[in-house]
C-alpha cells in the first residue's frame, strides 16, 4: 500500500502539478511512469488504483495503463488470470457515474473491448456485458461506450488479432446484432436518463456497428435509431451541435453500409427510401444557411455528397438520382468555400469514372452539372475587393485555390477546356467587370489552358494581346495571374512563334518587378523555355544575361533553380561549338561564389542564403542535370573540360563541409549528374573520387557516398581496367557500414545507409556479377541482407529485396549470360536458402507492411528457380514450423491446413503475383 501511495504522489506531481514542476523533474517523473507502465507489477497496481479512486489524474493514469497493458503486453498474463481481469474491469465499468471524466470512460471501455477481442475463452462477451450492465441505469452510458469501441477495435494494428480470430469475432457480432440493435433502440426511447448524453452515445454506437455491416439490411432503414437521426437532422434549430454531428455520422454510415451492398435486390428499396428521406432534408439545409450555422450546413453537405458516392454512375445518370447531384451543387453554391470543398472528392470520382467510360453521350448528361460547378468555383475563387496584394501562401484561401486548380484540371474535359476558356472570356469582356472577377476568370483560364488545342485562333489571341498590353496600374493580383496564364499557354505560344519575342519582353519586364511578379515571370519563362526549346535558341544570349542577373531579381532560390533548368533545356539545343562557352559561363556564375565561400574564414552559415554552399551547389546541379546534348561516345563531350576544371573545387567542398550531411548530399548529387552527363569520359575522375569518398565515409558514415559509389559502378564496372579498383572501394565501404548497422537499433536508425549500401551491391551484381561472386565479399553482404530483411522502411527494404533478386537471377539455369555465375549462386543458396526463407517469412508476418510483400514474393520466386523443389519445400516447412500456432489470448493463429495451403501455393505458383497474393492472405492470419 505504501508503494501505491508513492505512485499516487508521483502522479499528482507529474500531471496535476505540471505547470509548477521544473522541466527536468517533470521529465524524470514521466520517464519513471513510462518505465512503470512496462513493468509486470503495473497490472495489479493499476487495478488497485482504479478501486481506490484517488483523483482524476490517478484514475486516468490507471485506466490508460490497463488499456496499454492489454493492448501491448497481454502475453505477460497467465491464462488462468484472464477471467479475474475481465471481472475486475467489468466491475470498474459498473462503478462509472455521471461525474466520471470522459477520458477515463474511454480508456476503460477500450480496455474491456480489447480484452474481449483478445480473450478466446470469453465466448459471448456482448451478451455477457448486456446481461451484466444493462439492468442498471447508471451503467447504460459506459456500456454504450464499450459497445461503440468494440467494432472499432477489430482492425486495430496493435492487437494483431489475425484473420481467424477476426472471423470468429464477426460471427459473434452477427449473432449478437439483433440484441444490440434492440438494446440501442430501447436506450434511444428511455426518458429516465440524461437524454442528450444517451442519444449521443447511442447514435455513435449505432454508427460503429453500421460501419462493420453487422446489422441485416432489412433492419437498418426503418428502425427507431435511423428515424431518430433523420428527425434530429430535420430540426436543425432544436438539435444541439454535437447531436447533429452524431446524427450525420449515423446517416453517412447508413449510406456506406447500403453502398457496400449496392446492386442487390434487397438494398434497392432501402436505398430509395433513404434517398427520399435525405431529399426531405433540403429545407433543413436552407434553414441552417439562413441561421449561418456553418457546422450544420457542412453536415448536410456531407450527407448529400455521401448519397452521391453510394450511387453508381449508371444509377446517378437516371433522372431521379440527378436530384442528389443537384443537392450537392446547392452546397457548392454556399457562400463559404469550406462547404464547397467537402464535395471535391465526389467530383474527382465522377470525372475519373467518366474518363474511364470514354463515352461522349454520358459526358453530355453531366455537362450541365460541371458547368454549374465551374461557375461556383469561379465565384469562390474571387478575392476580397479590398485586398491589396497577392494571396499569402499557407493561408486557408491559398490552399483552397490550389485544390480548385487540381479539381478544374480533372473535370475540364467534361465540358471541354475551350468551352470553359470561352465562358471565362465572356466575363472578361463584361463592361462592369471588377478586378476581382477578372482575376478569378483568369485563374480559371490558367487551370484549363494546357488542354486547349494549339490551333485555337478565336479567343486566345485576344486574351494574350490584352495581357501583353496590361499597364502597371492594373491590380497586382490580376497581373500575377495573367503572367501565370501566359506560362500555361506555352504550347499555344510554341505554335504561334510570331508572338514569342513580345511574350519574352513582357516576361523580362515582369521579372524585374517586385511584390511577387518576378516569381510568376520566372515560372512562366521556365515553361516557355521547356515548350519552345528550338525557337528559343536564338535568344540564348539574353538567357545567359538572365542567369548572370538572377540574384538581382526578387525570386527565391527554388524559383531561380527552375529558371536555370529552363535555360539548360535551351543549352541542350545549341550547336556543340556554342554549348561549351555558354555552359561554362552559366556554371561559372554558380561556382565563383562557391569558391569565394571556400576561401573565406567566415564559419557562419545561414541555410538557404547566399553564404550557404548548398545555395550554389543546387543551382549548378540544376544546370548540369538538364543539359543533356546528344553526343556520340566517340566524340569528346563538350562539357568534359568544364567538369575537369570544376573537380578541384568540388573536392575542396567535400573536405571542408564533410560534417554537414545536407551539403554532402547536394555535392554528391552534383557529382552524380556530372558523371551521368559525360559517362565514360569522366574516367579520369574515378580514382581521385574513390580515394576521397572512401576516406570520408569511414569517418562520417554519410550514405550519399555509397550512392556516388553505385553511380561509378554503373558507369565504369564494365570497363575491365576499373573493376579491381571498384571492388576495393566496396571492401573499404563494408567495414564502416557493418559496424554502423551492428549497433543497437543500427538498421532502424540508419535506413538510408541500408538503402544505399544494397543499391550499391545490386549495381555490382548488374555490372560485374562474376567478380563479386568470386570474391570473399559476397558472403558477409548476403548475411547482412538476411538481417536487414526485417527492416520495415519501404525504400531500404526494397533495396535489400532487389539485392536478393539480382543475386538469385544469376543462378537461373535459363540465364546464359555469365554462365560461370550459376554454380556460385547455387552453392550460396544451398548454404543460406533456409535462413533466407525463415527471415522472409518472419519479416512478412511480424514486421513488413502488406504493400512490401510483392518484393518478398519475387525473392521467393527467384529462389525457386535456383534450388530444387525438395529443398524449397524443406525451407518453407522449417520457416512455417517456427511460427506461433496460438496467440497469447489462446486462439489459433493458423491451422495446419492453412499452413499447408500456403506452402503448396508457393511451391506450385508460376507467377510472382500468385505468391504475393498467397503471402498477403497468409500474413492476415497473424495481423
Amino acid at each position: 500500500m505504501k508503494f501505491i501511495g508513492l505512485i499516487a504522489v508521483i502522479l499528482v506531481c507529474t500531471f496535476a502539478g505540471r505547470s509548477r514542476s521544473k522541466p527536468k523533474e517533470q521529465e524524470k517523473a514521466n520517464k519513471w511512469l513510462q518505465d512503470f507502465q512496462k513493468s509486470i507489477y503495473s497490472w495489479t497496481i493499476a487495478d488497485e488504483l482504479l478501486h481506490q479512486k484517488r483523483d482524476l489524474h490517478a484514475n486516468y493514469f490507471a485506466a490508460q495503463t490497463m488499456r496499454n497493458k492489454i493492448q501491448n503486453s497481454f502475453s505477460e498474463l497467465p491464462p488462468h488470470t484472464h477471467e479475474s481481469l475481465r471481472d475486475s474491469l467489468i466491475t470498474h465499468i459498473g462503478q462509472i457515474d455521471e461525474q466520471t471524466d470522459n477520458v477515463i470512460v474511454t480508456q476503460l471501455s477500450l480496455a474491456v473491448a480489447d480484452l474481449a477481442l483478445l480473450m478466446a475463452t470469453w465466448q459471448e462477451p456482448i451478451s455477457d456485458l448486456l446481461k451484466t450492465l444493462s439492468p442498471y441505469p447508471k451503467a447504460i452510458w459506459p456500456l454504450l461506450e464499450v459497445l461503440k469501441v468494440l467494432p472499432e477495435e477489430i482492425d486495430s494494428r496493435y492487437l494483431r488479432l489475425g484473420a481467424n480470430r477476426r472471423e470468429q469475432v464477426h460471427k459473434q457480432f452477427d449473432a449478437s446484432a439483433e440484441c444490440v440493435l434492440e438494446f440501442l433502440c430501447m436506450c434511444a426511447q428511455r426518458e429516465d436518463l440524461d437524454q442528450q448524453r444517451i442519444w449521443n452515445a447511442t447514435l455513435r454506437t449505432y454508427s460503429a456497428w453500421l460501419v462493420i455491416h453487422a446489422f441485416p439490411l432489412t433492419h437498418i432503414c426503418d428502425n427507431a435509431l435511423s428515424q431518430l437521426a433523420f428527425r434530429l437532422l430535420s430540426q436543425p434549430a432544436e438539435t444541439s451541435g454535437k447531436l447533429h454531428d452524431n446524427a450525420t455520422e449515423c446517416v453517412c454510415a447508413l449510406l456506406s453500409c447500403m453502398g457496400a451492398h449496392s446492386g442487390s435486390l434487397e438494398v434497392e428499396p432501402q436505398l430509395m427510401r433513404t434517398f427520399e428521406a435525405i431529399c426531405q432534408l433540403e429545407p433543413a439545409y436552407h434553414l441552417s444557411v439562413a441561421h449561418e450555422d456553418t457546422d450544420k450546413t457542412i453536415n448536410y453537405c456531407r450527407i448529400f455528397t455521401t448519397l452521391c458516392d453510394v450511387f453508381s454512375l449508371d444509377i446517378l445518370e437516371q433522372q431521379h438520382a440527378m436530384k442528389a447531384l443537384d443537392l450537392v451543387l446547392l452546397c457548392v453554391g454556399h457562400f463559404d468555400y469550406e462547404v464547397a470543398e467537402i464535395t471535391f472528392h465526389l467530383w474527382y470520382k465522377l470525372s475519373e469514372d467518366l474518363f474511364q467510360r470514354y463515352d461522349d453521350k454520358l459526358c453530355a448528361r453531366f455537362r450541365p452539372h460541371i458547368e454549374r460547378l465551374i461557375s461556383a468555383l469561379y465565384r469562390h475563387a474571387q478575392m476580397e475587393s479590398d485586398h491589396d496584394g497577392l494571396i499569402e501562401e499557407n493561408n486557408n484561401f491559398y490552399d483552397f485555390r490550389r485544390k480548385v486548380s487540381d479539381l478544374l484540371k480533372d473535370v475540364a474535359f467534361i465540358v471541354g477546356s475551350g468551352a470553359c476558356f470561352k465562358q471565362m472570356f465572356i466575363i472578361l469582356q463584361a463592361p462592369n467587370a471588377t478586378w476581382e472577377s477578372i482575376e478569378a476568370a483568369l485563374f480559371i483560364m490558367q487551370n484549363v489552358a494546357k488542354n486547349i488545342l494549339p490551333e485555337e485562333n478565336d479567343v486566345i489571341p485576344k486574351v494574350v494581346e490584352a495581357i501583353l498590353n496590361m499597364t502597371d496600374q492594373t491590380h497586382i493580383a490580376v497581373r500575377y495571374t495573367s503572367i501565370m496564364l501566359i506560362g500555361e499557354l506555352c504550347d499555344w505560344i510554341e505554335n504561334h512563334s510570331e508572338l514569342l519575342e513580345s511574350v519574352l519582353n513582357f516576361l523580362l519586364y515582369a521579372l524585374q518587378q517586385k511584390n511577387g511578379l518576378a516569381s510568376a515571370a520566372a515560372i512562366a519563362l521556365t515553361s516557355i523555355c521547356a515548350a519552345c526549346r528550338q525557337k528559343m535558341v536564338c535568344h540564348i544570349s539574353g538567357l545567359v544575361e538572365i542567369a548572370r542577373s538572377l540574384d538581382s531579381f526578387q525570386i527565391n532560390n527554388d524559383v531561380a533553380i527552375g529558371l536555370l533548368k529552363g535555360i539548360s533545356l535551351i543549352l541542350t539545343r545549341l550547336p556543340r561549338e556554342q554549348l561549351q562557352p555558354a555552359m561554362r559561363e552559366i556554371v561559372g556564375f554558380q561556382l565563383q561564389p562557391l569558391a569565394q565561400l571556400l576561401e573565406s574564414n567566415n564559419s557562419s552559415l545561414e541555410k538557404g542564403e547566399r553564404n550557404d554552399p548548398a545555395y550554389w551547389i543546387d543551382r549548378a546541379c540544376a544546370i548540369i542535370r538538364h543539359t543533356n546534348p546528344d553526343v556520340p561516345d566517340n566524340v569528346e563531350h563538350p562539357t568534359v573540360a568544364i567538369l575537369n576544371d570544376a573537380w578541384p573545387l568540388v573536392s575542396r567542398v567535400l573536405d571542408k563541409y564533410q560534417n554537414d550531411l545536407r551539403i554532402m548530399e547536394r555535392t554528391c548529387r552534383l557529382i552524380r549528374y556530372s558523371v551521368r552527363m559525360v559517362r565514360k569520359q569522366a574516367v579520369m575522375l574515378v580514382e581521385p573520387l574513390i580515394k576521397q569518398i572512401v576516406v570520408l565515409y569511414a569517418v562520417q558514415h554519410h550514405s550519399c557516398f555509397l550512392y556516388v559509389g553505385s553511380i561509378l559502378v554503373d558507369e565504369f564496372a564494365k570497363t575491365k581496367e576499373c573493376i579491381s579498383g571498384l571492388l576495393e572501394m566496396l571492401q573499404a565501404f563494408i567495414e564502416p557500414t557493418f559496424s554502423l548497422l551492428q549497433q543497437e537499433n543500427g538498421l532502424r536508425n540508419n535506413p538510408d545507409t541500408v538503402d544505399d549500401f544494397f543499391r550499391l551491391a545490386s549495381r555490382y551484381l548488374d555490372c560485374c556479377p562474376l567478380q563479386l561472386l568470386q570474391s570473399s565479399l559476397i558472403t558477409p553482404i548476403f548475411q547482412c541482407a538476411l538481417i536487414a530483411c526485417s527492416l520495415d522502411h519501404r525504400e531500404a527494404n526494397s533495396s535489400v529485396m532487389k539485392f536478393f533478386i539480382n543475386l538469385l537471377t544469376w543462378g537461373r539455369s535459363s540465364n546464359h549470360r555469365h554462365a560461370e555465375c550459376r554454380p556460385l549462386v547455387v552453392e550460396l543458396a544451398g548454404q543460406h536458402g533456409g535462413a533466407l526463407v525463415m527471415n522472409l517469412v518472419q519479416a512478412s508476418v511480424f514486421q513488413l507492411h502488406s504493400y512490401m510483400l510483392a518484393d518478398v514474393a519475387e525473392v521467393l520466386c527467384e529462389l525457386k528457380h535456383v534450388v530444387d523443389n525438395t529443398q524449397m519445400e524443406m525451407f518453407l516447412s522449417q520457416a512455417l514450423e517456427a511460427l506461433p500456432k496460438k496467440n497469447s489470448g489462446g486462439y489459433v493463429t493458423a491451422t495446419q491446413e492453412q499452413l499447408d495451403e500456403f506452402s503448396n501455393t508457393v511451391l506450385r505458383a508460376d507467377t510472382t503475383k500468385a505468391v504475393s497474393q498467397a503471402l498477403k492472405t497468409f500474413t492476415r492470419l497473424y495481423r
